[in-house]
């Protein structure tokens, strides 16, 4: 990944006080680190369960709270020059509160507020490529938070990446190829080569553009300073297009195995999904499916336009699968 400057910047080269919602997590953690590395102050908002996740560092601090609660939020976000928010949710909880009504969207609101009363008004949002369609809650959702930041007065960008993939430190539900590794590569079934229609002719052949976290997290970084990304939505995407089939296949090529792959009617899963989708153990929710066969590549080139090179996905990239 390489960078190049850009004269359009605010406090260019500056030290910022960032507040960061969602900095535990997979993405979270990486570009705490990036921001870190490049010397900001962090203030991370930490809910008692993740705290064994946050960084101990100088320059980070820890507020604890959770995001339906005011107070820790205007805590978290006092005297800070930017707020980001990377909460993100890959299946739902209900019986938990864990939804993508009350993480993707409620908890942008309370943050949005709690930026508002703190007289912040820098917002970077990570939000998801794909989601135009509007066909699942998560998409829906994403798609709210967006339009009320976008109402909200403040001075935000959003990010849309595509799948992302990078070593996750032992936090692997979140990174796709670890995932996909553990649910289907590891497993003694063949893995799926999902397909819509009566005839597997394209079979596994709909397409992701991979990306680096770490490239998602320069963008990040870079936003913080760089003035002309007000107002800016970028759709983040590797390199290079690849099929369902080619990810597994590279997949299994970095573990060090064969996998047997077949195809499978995504009707029959969604039929299966509808009865097992709601425990854990179950790999694919029927909204999953949906979203894998309309794909998730990027029509926008959002690292070009930040002077990011972004980074391919290679087997190589993957040496994390072997640990």
């Amino acid at each position: 990944m390489t960078t190049n400057s850009s004269s359009n910047s605010s406090k260019s080269g500056s030290k910022l006080r960032i507040s960061v919602i969602g900095g535990t997590g997979f993405v979270g953690r990486a570009v705490v680190a990036k921001l870190l590395n490049d010397g900001h102050q962090i203030r991370l908002l930490v809910r008692s369960t993740s705290q064994h996740k946050a960084f101990t560092h100088p320059r980070c601090t820890w507020i604890a709270g959770e995001l339906n609660n005011p107070a820790s939020l205007q805590a978290c976000l006092d005297d800070s020059d930017v707020v980001i928010y990377l909460v993100g949710l890959l299946r739902e909880r209900p019986a938990a509160g864990i939804t993508f009504e009350a993480l993707h969207y409620q908890g942008v609101k309370n943050t949005i507020a709690a930026a508002q009363a703190s007289g912040v008004k820098r917002f970077l949002l990570m939000s998801a490529n794909g989601i135009d369609a509007a066909m699942t809650s998560y998409q829906i959702t994403k798609l709210q938070a967006e339009q009320a930041l976008k109402d909200s007065g403040l001075d935000f960008t959003i990010f849309r990446p595509s799948v992302i993939f990078g070593d996750p430190h032992g936090q692997g539900r979140m990174e796709i190829c670890t995932q996909l590794k553990a649910e289907l590569i590891d497993s003694l079934l063949p893995a799926p080569l999902f397909y819509s229609g009566v005839l597997p002719v394209n079979a596994g052949s709909f397409e992701l553009g991979p990306v680096w976290v770490d490239d998602v997290a320069a963008a990040f970084a870079i936003a913080c300073h760089r003035t002309d990304t007000i107002g800016q939505t970028y759709e983040l995407c590797g390199p290079a297009r690849m099929t369902w089939k080619q990810l597994l296949t590279l997949i299994a090529q970095a573990a060090g195995k064969s996998k047997l792959m077949v195809p499978a009617p995504a009707a029959m899963i969604e039929s299966v999904a509808a009865v097992f989708d709601r425990f854990a153990w179950f790999p694919v929710t029927r909204d999953q499916l949906r979203m894998l066969l309309a794909g998730n590549v990027c029509g926008d080139d959002g690292f070009q336009r930040l002077g990011i090179t972004p980074t391919p996905l290679t087997a190589r990239a993957l040496t994390y699968l072997r640990q």
